[in-house]
């Protein structure tokens, strides 16, 4: 099957992090171990406890993991990546790219319906696909090629046809891939899609439905009884919002939630009868970034100065305890990307070249802020040990922990400079063109504040390039490039670590997939 990707979504916050006390585990990274517990008592429900509040429900916008994993308990994308890069049909019935790659044909399958009963057509795709191409709508990079929008006509009611400005492997690869559709009968009176909500109930083609959502507490979901994957074995979930690790680890251990993304040291702190603990990976990358635009780091040598004296290793250690949990990104890519290389500047630790880059820039007492989520330990951690590292080198840093939703929406305004160091990470996929939203002057998620015109030439060269050689080669030098801007600073790849209550069953049914946890919530049994 071709190797695509997942959905691109940028952590406001990691979900599985450090302990500072380091404590022992007998652990496998990929087998299961066990905790006696208190079960929750309903046995039509399944709760789940989430870090944080969705930063938007809309669908043609959203971005960040919760958000995104309440869309895809609601809606269904035409296609779905598994956790190997493999493409899996989800509305979609055959997907057939033209051999003079200009467009790429989409026939829908026939018999899915909405949760109203409606049936799905073209005319819903083309809808959904026309509000997201729409750059004022805050999430079209993948439908832009060399500043031309990609179009999506309707070839008849169950068949659709995107039509490129100009050749593209990266658009034929993802074009049809991770966008959920929503119904035009439903949303067609909307006139803002840029917003966070929309202003009407949802309705979607996933197998539950939206109930409640109360801010700080919960959401409440109930099944979709017209879910084409079939009606759900459990009538109802819930997303729990506990941003304190600790608390949902007690939570999860009083049976007062069924599943909860536990960290690395509180593996030890359960026992071996009731839950089994489900360590995957989700070719992420947790990094350090640095704001280009911010006055004390617009010279590149100040840049560079910073990340030579940091130390990745230490850094790792400290948040994740042991090397089954995680592995270590040399550039912005993920180890596992077939992409990825590590022909790239890694900025070993060298204090002493810390400072003489300093001297050179003619900057002395430099002072930094770093933004990071105060609610993650992974981050809190971690800031602390940067502010360490780069006081060796005569660097001053002062913590700015704060709400991560907050800390990234500013850091998401063109020219901000509030932070001049920030915690984050990512999970974009396979194919690199994805991390133009990152790393491209102008993408929607450009953190960095950058403004490189070398490294946008090469994003748009490699993602009309449809030589592999070719494509490849560019793809080591753009990583290159993005690592000597000394932009970001690629710390971790860590195992996302998920604990569930064992009256849980089918949990690998469900199949454990990046960002969204659970595939198919609906695969979930109640014993």
């Amino acid at each position: 099957m071709k190797k695509l990707k997942y959905g691109a979504v940028t952590l406001l916050f990691a979900t599985a992090g450090l302990f500072l006390a380091a404590c022992s585990t007998t652990s496998s990274p990929n087998k299961a171990t066990t905790s006696k517990t208190e079960t929750t008592k309903d046995a039509s429900s399944f709760t789940y406890a989430i870090s944080g509040n969705p930063a938007s429900l809309n669908p043609i916008n959203t971005s960040d993991r919760w958000g995104l994993t309440v869309t895809n308990m609601i809606y269904s994308p035409l296609v779905a990546i598994e956790t190997d890069g493999t493409q899996k049909n989800i509305l979609a019935d055959s997907i057939e790219a033209a051999k003079d790659g200009l467009s790429v044909t989409v026939k829908l399958k026939q018999t899915i319906k909405w949760s109203d009963g409606e049936k799905l057509t073209a005319d819903d795709v083309v809808f959904t696909y026309t509000q997201k191409a729409k750059k004022e709508n805050g999430n079209a990079d993948k439908l832009w090629i060399g500043g031309k929008p990609i179009t999506i006509q309707k070839v008849d009611d169950y068949t659709v046809k995107f039509i490129l400005p100009e050749p593209s492997a990266a658009a034929v690869n993802n074009i049809a891939t991770e966008t959920f559709i929503i119904p035009k009968h439903i949303y067609k009176d909307v006139t803002d899609f840029s917003v966070k909500e929309l202003p009407v109930a949802p309705v979607g083609t996933g197998p539950y439905k939206l109930k409640t959502y109360k801010t700080g507490e919960y959401l409440t979901f109930e099944a979709n009884k017209t879910y084409f994957g079939g009606t759900p074995a459990i009538k109802n979930v819930t997303l729990r919002i506990i941003e304190n690790n600790d608390t949902a680890k007690v939570a999860l251990q009083k049976g007062e939630v069924d599943a909860a993304v536990v960290l690395p040291s509180a593996i030890s702190d359960l026992d071996s009868h009731d839950i089994t603990v489900y360590p995957y990976s989700e070719t992420r990358v947790g990094y350090l970034g640095l704001n280009t635009k911010s006055d004390a780091l617009t010279n590149v040598k100040v840049r560079q100065a910073v990340l030579y004296a940091l130390d990745k290793s230490e850094l790792n250690q400290a948040a994740y305890l042991n090397k089954k949990y995680y592995s270590t990104p040399n550039s912005f890519l993920p180890p596992s990307n077939p992409f990825a290389t590590e022909s790239v500047n890694t900025y070993k630790t060298n204090t002493q070249k810390s400072k003489a880059l300093l001297a050179e820039a003619g900057v002395s007492d430099l002072k930094l802020n770093i933004g990071f989520s105060a609610t993650d330990p992974a981050q809190t951690v971690q800031a602390t040990l940067i502010q360490q590292q780069l006081k060796k080198a005569g660097i001053t840093v002062t913590l700015e922990g704060g709400d991560g939703t907050a800390i990234y929406s500013e850091l998401k305004k063109p020219g901000s400079t509030k932070y001049n160091l920030f915690l984050g990470g990512y999970i974009m996929g396979n194919d690199p063109d994805l991390y133009a939203a990152l790393f491209k002057t102008g993408g929607s998620s450009n953190y960095f504040q950058t403004n490189n015109a070398k490294t946008d030439q090469l994003f748009d060269k490699a993602a009309v390039e449809t030589d592999p050689t070719k494509r490849k080669a560019l793809y080591d030098q753009l990583q290159k490039e993005v690592a000597d801007d000394a932009r970001i600073y690629p710390i971790v790849d860590n195992k996302k670590i998920l604990a569930v209550n064992n009256r849980i069953a089918n949990v690998k049914k469900a199949n454990l997939v990046p960002i969204y946890t659970f595939e198919d919530l609906s695969k979930l049994t109640i014993k």
